[in-house]
């Protein structure tokens, strides 16, 4: 490997981890040392990257020495059982769990909409829930030019946002359900095959699950904007990979729709597709695989002059999750932010 930061994954072997390989090796990321770390179950496994094969090791303490750069998938428990000596190893940790998402000194970052945010870690810096990406991406453009008083979202989330295994479970399920034999469950409390339901994410007294209000207050957090109303409604859907979402947006005054057209097409990471004559818009089969949040049915709301109506799909996986992680990695690197930093986080 080239001359370059050294770098460790925690949680390699996972969906997300694997997308992180996978999106180093296609972005040409400046990697000197790969280490590849994973519960004890894992290691031993073998995985290619850039020509070599590397071992998956277990995770410890030791994994840590001489690392600049973690990037960490492996779930929240995980991330606060090994944050605090990650960061007093002098590594920053880039990490995809909500443990340290709303914590005062700790930055939430989408690199189009707050990169400055990532210059004030001290030592861990989160990468937001995946909804909240895709939304992000595409109504930030629209708060800049004209700030957004309410926002009303409804999501259509993936399998992958519950891991491989889910993925499997949705696949299994459907075989079983086209044979006439009755699916089994495990990822989910529910079939999710052939079915839909809200978001299985605890839910709070206030009748909105976690997931939910991982968008509002994420959003709130990434915009700088805390008085921004908002009100989610998640729901999983028997799709792969690739999340959509429906979000209605009202403003002070009137926004042109060709006006919110023009501004999202000029927008980072959003591609805005759309044929009105055919009834063509964003779909998740389309988005999978791909890094761009795509958008389109960019509508007035007739219900209010000032809303605007609009429709996403995105790679849960990739911009939702591992190519936001890596392009924050791709930020740090270039601010030259890798620094170690002595941390006030509470971990």
């Amino acid at each position: 490997m080239s001359e370059g930061i050294r770098v460790a994954i925690l949680g390699a072997t996972g969906a997300v981890g694997k997308e992180l390989i996978q999106l180093l090796e296609e972005r040409s990321f400046p990697i000197s040392q790969l280490k590849l770390l994973a519960s004890p179950r894992s290691a031993g496994q073998e995985i290619s990257f850039r020509g070599d094969s590397l071992k998956v090791e277990t995770v410890s303490a030791e994994a840590f020495q001489e690392v600049d750069l973690v990037l960490a998938s492996a779930g929240g428990s995980t991330s606060k059982e090994w944050a605090r000596t990650i960061v007093d190893a002098g590594a920053v940790m880039v990490d995809n769990s909500s443990a340290f998402r709303m914590a005062e000194n700790v930055p939430l970052v989408v690199p189009e909409i707050n990169p400055q945010a990532a210059a004030q870690h001290q030592g861990i810096i989160a990468n937001p829930n995946c909804t909240t990406i895709l939304m992000g991406l595409a109504v930030y453009p629209l708060h800049q030019v004209q700030p957004i008083q309410r926002l009303i979202v409804a999501t259509y989330q993936s399998a992958s946002g519950a891991g491989a295994k889910a993925m499997a479970e949705v696949k299994k399920q459907a075989q079983a359900i086209l044979n006439d034999e009755t699916p089994t469950t495990e990822a989910f409390p529910y079939p999710l095959a052939f079915n839909v339901f809200p978001h299985n994410s605890p839910l709070t007294e206030q009748g909105y699950c976690q997931e939910e209000m991982k968008m509002v207050k994420e959003t709130r957090k990434i915009f700088g904007s805390p008085d921004i109303r908002i009100s989610a409604t998640c729901v999983r859907v028997p799709v792969l990979r690739a999340h959509s979402e429906a979000i209605n947006l009202e403003f002070a005054e009137p926004f042109p729709v060709g006006k919110a057209k023009a501004i999202l097409q000029d927008a980072p990471g959003v591609e805005v597709r759309e044929d009105w004559e055919n009834n063509y818009f964003p779909m998740p089969n389309e988005a999978t695989g791909q890094d761009e949040v795509f958008v389109g049915r960019i509508r007035q709301d007739i219900s209010h002059p000032c809303g605007l109506e609009l429709w996403l799909s995105g790679d849960q996986i990739r911009k939702g999750a591992a190519l936001n992680a890596v392009q924050i990695a791709e930020l740090l690197v270039k601010e030259n932010l890798l620094q170690g930093t002595q941390s006030t986080v509470s971990v």
